[in-house]
């Protein structure tokens, strides 16, 4: 290329073309700004674009998978309850395999008189009259001929020591309280004895406790009616305890009241 400047250095200079390609980047002298470049080598915008240029990729979400809680602890409740499931049975088996003696030795607070004297609890020792007693009340020792009427009665005054003591030879729960005794008390009381069946209930003067629990050969005091020590003890010796057997019967006794007792036909004097 030559440059020539005619007219001094105000005039424009005449550009002469040697057939050369402009440089790279920058345009003919003369041609519009874009011309010459192909279409195919303008990216297209995107549908629906406004010319920006195509959209950038979207880079994936990565979700973080944490360990479900729902199955594992379910998984886990049902195995505790298996657990507990098969330690109860298990309990209950070694339970069941041990003799009534043991399970009421178990019960706290209880007194086994048939280890403190045997002799007392030798049974079949009928006597007439009025008797004397080492406990209070009494759980074994002679007794009268007639038992107490045992078949879930509730007696609302004091009974003989005498009839109740054959009641108890039979496998009778007798089960007496002080004669202050709260009412609703009582009733809980009551509610563990009327109609059942070896059971029966009467106040007493005279408790070192506000309740005595007697059957043959075994007692237990306790403070309220409430207190479970009642119910392991007449589910444990009700029957168990008799030593005439389970056939031993409890009706067809005296029901009359009064700490007198009756001999035959004769009318007690209290």
């Amino acid at each position: 290329m030559s440059i020539s400047t005619p007219g001094g250095p105000e005039r424009r200079p005449t550009v002469v073309t040697t057939g050369k390609k402009p440089a790279a980047g920058r345009p003919a002298s003369g041609a519009k700004p874009g011309a010459g470049k192909s279409t195919g080598d303008s990216p297209r915008p995107a549908a629906g674009g406004k010319g920006k240029g195509p959209r950038k990729p979207i880079a994936p979400v990565k979700v973080s998978q944490g360990r479900s809680w729902g199955p594992i602890a379910l998984f886990a409740a049902v195995g505790v309850l298996a657990v507990a499931i098969i330690g109860f049975g298990a309990w209950a088996t070694f339970q069941g395999s041990k003799s009534w003696e043991k399970r009421a030795d178990d019960i706290s607070g209880i007194v086994n008189f048939r280890d403190k004297d045997p002799e007392l609890v030798k049974g079949s020792n009928h006597q007439q009259g009025s008797l004397k007693y080492a406990q209070a009340p009494p759980v074994a020792g002679p007794h009268n001929a007639s038992w107490q009427n045992c078949m879930g009665d509730v007696y609302d005054a004091p009974i003989a020591n005498e009839h109740a003591v054959h009641s108890l030879e039979h496998g009778a729960v007798w089960i007496t309280y002080r004669p202050d005794l709260p009412a609703d008390q009582v009733a809980k009381l009551k509610d563990k004895v009327a109609g059942k069946e070896k059971m029966m209930l009467s106040p007493y003067e005279g408790l070192d406790k506000p309740i005595s629990l007697q059957t043959w050969g075994y007692q237990l005091k306790v403070d309220k009616a409430d207190d479970s020590r009642i119910d392991e003890f007449i589910k444990t010796l009700r029957v168990n305890a008799s030593i005439e057997g389970p056939t031993a019967n409890c009706a067809t006794g005296i029901t009359a009241t009064g700490t007198t007792p009756r001999d035959g036909n004769q009318m007690p004097t209290q």
